[in-house]
């Protein structure tokens, strides 16, 4: 009997999912599934079976989630597509998968959580799951975390996962690996900075950008992912160029950083 895995995808949906194949076939299934021209990045986790007692349905996967016919493994048996990251224990969740468009998976797996510089005095975060903004913010990671998750705030979220990502060089804006995020809207960007970084009365949070999925890619991400619940928090570093590029060329090159 093929074992089942359980995956919770979070880019560019939620959703908790079951199957027989191992991280890499499943990232690559949903990434261009059967069909002839579809592609689309993904961002998955593994999840330990036994922390998903008592919220999902486990009996209906162990039904659903079998061999077809020919002794092919199940592919996918969905078990929740709502409010789904904030029912799973952050200590369930195992490695990070990045997928890109063409199928090739990255895994980034849990560390000590190290804040990144804070030299320039601000960062900026794409919340992923359960909410998707672009945020500047004068908090590093955990704070920021903790700030999103506690239920004190008028605007939180149970639990979070959010991405720290480059910024441009403001003396050289054609700086490469950095995706689109920031094309045309440096004035808002600069905006958005002040409101954070000022002396007096300054807010800890701005957001810079409210919704679009399509603007985020992996080449912006710097310090990693981050996944909080109050004081908890899971955090899964981003290589560097020069790991990539000796370790994970392939991928690399698929996700537009090499």
């Amino acid at each position: 009997m093929t074992d089942i895995r359980y995956y919770l995808t979070v880019f560019p949906a939620e959703a908790l999912i079951a199957s027989q194949l191992d991280p890499d076939q499943f990232g690559a299934h949903m990434a261009i599934g059967a069909k002839k021209g579809s592609s689309e990045r993904l961002i998955f986790l593994d999840v330990e079976e036994k922390a998903l007692e008592g919220s999902f349905d486990l009996d209906h996967a162990h039904r659903e989630c079998v061999p077809h016919a020919n002794g092919d493994p199940k592919h996918s048996v969905y078990l929740s597509v709502y409010r789904t990251l904030e029912h799973i224990p952050i200590s369930a969740l195992g490695n990070l998968y990045l997928t890109t468009k063409d199928g090739r998976s990255l895994m980034l797996s849990k560390k000590a959580y190290k804040a990144p510089d804070s030299s320039r005095g601000y960062y900026v975060y794409k919340e992923l799951c359960p909410i998707p903004p672009v945020v500047v913010s004068s908090l590093a990671p955990k704070d920021f975390a903790v700030y999103m998750t506690d239920p004190s705030v008028k605007i939180s979220v149970p639990k979070i996962l959010f991405a720290e990502l480059k910024v441009i060089d403001f003396n050289n804006r054609h700086t490469g690996h950095i995706g689109s995020l920031y094309d045309k809207r440096i004035s808002h960007l600069l905006s958005c900075i002040a409101t954070v970084t000022a002396k007096e009365g300054a807010k800890k949070n701005k957001t810079f950008d409210r919704s679009h999925l399509e603007s985020f890619s992996f080449q912006t991400i710097s310090s990693g992912l981050y996944i909080g619940d109050g004081n908890e928090l899971a955090t899964y570093p981003m290589p560097g160029i020069d790991e990539i590029e000796r370790d994970h060329y392939d991928w690399g090159k698929s996700a537009m950083i090499l």
